[in-house]
């Protein structure tokens, strides 16, 4: 007969039990009481059977019961607790235990014929019954988990790096859950945990000597159990797991694993985010909901990666009208479709129209007033504008203009523009359109002291559309070799979330009015690293020059990026980490012919004096880089 069949049967009576839980546990305890008292007397007369078989045994024996079933269903201790039971239910048992025997050496030295019951053996009794009510809740917990495992399947033998609380959960998941992980040891890098154990699972020693472990047990996967851990902490463990040629997946933060509410279904490959050349910035905004609420707040680009999470959060802070203005339809009707699904009550208007569009731009000013506008409109691929330097012009800089305008016209209150720091010093089209409609927004704030005008600046978006990682990955899933321009090119990287953050907390600060705004991103990354990295978290060994090959630098590209050119004063502001780009060169003021060229909309004319101003910034890149 196999393991499964002689779990069924268990598994049946253990479902009938629970389905008369009160009348189950009251036998069951009813049991432990009997013999516990019996066992009481026995080892306090010697084993002398006849002081069981008279009529005082039977009326204290009855006592007993009644008075073990009333306190134990007091202190709540039911049969649905014994799969979980912790230390909060043995303190309730030791509670349970002595209140009942309390009770029980009262009434029996005060009723009559009940009086002869010895100190000893109440004392005897209160031992016995309350380690029989352990024995049974370990025993109840095992044959559940018994069960559990009997029924799972086929179980992934896994090692677990970490041996703190994380990994304990891990352990305590896998042997629960029917998910079909079986751990099989724990590494951990304190020499003090090395040689015991977590719930029988053994510390078998440092994550240098990771790939002789999971050779010596077996190991089929391994996962990372410690939330929180520090970039290059996880950097140099995945490394170290690198020759392994096993999967890696990692445990959710450790907010989820303090409050309990982690769990091995949320265990999930380790990503490259995870490997920011930084910890992530986590920006508070309590303020936001008030400034927000109860506002109309218009985001242009509302379809692309930034506007879709911009548009996300700020739905969450209660707008009296969320207005979406995005050319991309199919997008902007998928993301209507969520927010609705997301909040129902929230008043969506969706616009399909382009920035560039001075009537559309004009009317959706007119009809719906915003009060904020977060401007992340734009056209952002560096090497297709390089042979569209009219349509960047076109987007980035007149529908820069356009907006801008026509939203102080229309009494907003505040104008946030997302720029790149490409914009800074710039080496390709895109960047200068970005650096002029940086230009602009800074200008049209003399223009309009009542509204403030500000932007935001920050690096590369991982995982937004166009970029390096999703590039990579599809490389991968075609088989491909990752393509790398160069081998030292840097860049600065941030996730789409820490953008978002910094992009609507810069909206609250009062000094950005005529400033840029900026993000501490750390130390660059090399984009070589990063190929490095995916290859060892997708299982395929680094080689270059095979799976990884360099191509060159494309057109327009710089090897490596800045935050704050030379001419430009960084300065620090209230939030740590967030710092203001104060301009020194005039950027305040506008060549009357270029102010004439966006007034009219003159593309042809915005276009020379952008593209004037990139030949000597294309001169200073190329000797920086």
């Amino acid at each position: 007969m196999t393991a499964e069949a002689v779990g069924r049967p268990i598994e049946a009576l253990l479902k009938v039990a629970r389905r008369h839980r009160t009348a189950a546990t009251s036998t069951i305890y009813a049991i432990i009481a009997a013999a516990a008292l019996s066992l009481a007397y026995l080892a306090r007369f010697e084993f002398d059977l006849s002081v069981l078989v008279n009529s005082a045994f039977a009326a204290t024996l009855a006592l007993l019961i009644v008075i073990r079933l009333v306190v134990n269903h007091a202190f709540r201790l039911g049969m649905g607790q014994w799969r979980y039971v912790g230390n909060r239910d043995f303190v309730r048992l030791l509670g349970a235990q002595t209140v009942g025997s309390i009770l029980f050496l009262s009434l029996t030295w005060g009723v009559g014929p009940l009086n002869a019951v010895p100190r000893s053996v109440v004392l005897l009794e209160w031992v016995f019954s309350g380690y029989g009510t352990l024995a049974m809740w370990v025993m109840y917990r095992l044959l559940f988990e018994r069960i559990q495992v009997l029924g799972a399947g086929p179980r992934t033998r896994a090692l677990i790096v970490g041996a703190g609380e994380g990994g304990e959960l891990l352990v305590l998941q896998m042997i629960r859950s029917r998910i079909g992980y079986q751990p099989v040891g724990l590494v951990d890098d304190n020499p003090l945990k090395w040689g015991t154990s977590m719930h029988g699972v053994p510390v078998l020693g440092a994550t240098t000597e990771i790939k002789d472990i999971a050779a010596r047990t077996g190991a089929e996967e391994i996962v990372i159990g410690i939330p929180g851990a520090a970039v290059d902490d996880l950097r140099r463990i995945i490394q170290a797991c690198e020759d392994t040629d096993l999967p890696l997946k990692i445990l959710p933060g450790i907010d989820e694993v303090l409050d309990g509410t982690a769990t091995l279904s949320q265990v999930r490959e380790v990503r490259i985010e995870d490997l920011l050349g930084r910890d992530p910035v986590r920006l508070e905004l309590p303020e936001l909901a008030q400034d927000l609420e109860g506002r109309v707040v218009l985001v242009t680009g509302a379809a692309g990666s930034i506007g879709s999470e911009l548009v996300r959060q700020i739905a969450l802070h209660n707008p009296r009208r969320l207005v979406l203005l995005d050319q991309a339809e199919t997008p902007l009707y998928y993301l209507e479709l969520e927010l609705l699904a997301a909040a129902p009550t929230l008043d969506l208007v969706t616009v399909v129209g382009s920035v560039t569009c001075a009537d559309t731009v004009a009317r959706v000013m007119e009809e719906y007033r915003p009060n904020r506008v977060f401007h992340a409109a734009a056209y952002k691929h560096v090497p297709l504008m390089e042979t569209n330097a009219t349509e960047a012009v076109r987007t980035n800089v007149l529908g820069t203009y356009l907006i801008a305008e026509a939203a102080a016209r229309g009494g907003a209150e505040a104008f946030v523009l997302v720029s790149t720091d490409k914009a800074v010093r710039p080496a390709n089209v895109m960047g200068a359109t970005k650096q002029m409609a940086e230009r602009v927004i800074l200008y049209m704030q003399g223009l309009f002291p009542t509204c403030s005008f500000g932007a935001v600046r920050f690096g590369n978006v991982l995982g937004s559309s166009g970029s390096v990682i999703p590039t990579f990955r599809r490389q991968l899933e075609r088989g491909e070799p990752l393509t790398v321009t160069d081998e030292t090119a840097t860049r600065y990287f941030m996730t789409i979330p820490e953008a978002v953050q910094l992009i609507l907390q810069a909206s609250l600060l009062k000094d950005l009015r005529g400033h840029v705004a900026m993000l501490d991103m750390g130390e660059p990354v090399r984009i070589l690293d990063l190929a490095r990295n995916l290859l060892r978290l997708s299982g395929h060994p680094y080689r270059l020059g095979h799976n990884v090959v360099i191509t060159g630098l494309r057109p327009g590209e710089k090897l490596h990026e800045e935050l704050a050119g030379p001419e430009e004063q960084v300065v620090g502001t209230a939030l740590e980490r967030v710092f203001l780009v104060k301009m020194a060169n005039g950027f305040e003021q506008l060549p009357r012919g270029l102010w004439k060229g966006l007034r009219e909309g003159d593309v042809a004319t915005i276009e020379s004096y952008v593209l004037s101003d990139l030949r000597p910034a294309r001169i200073h890149s190329t000797v920086a880089s």
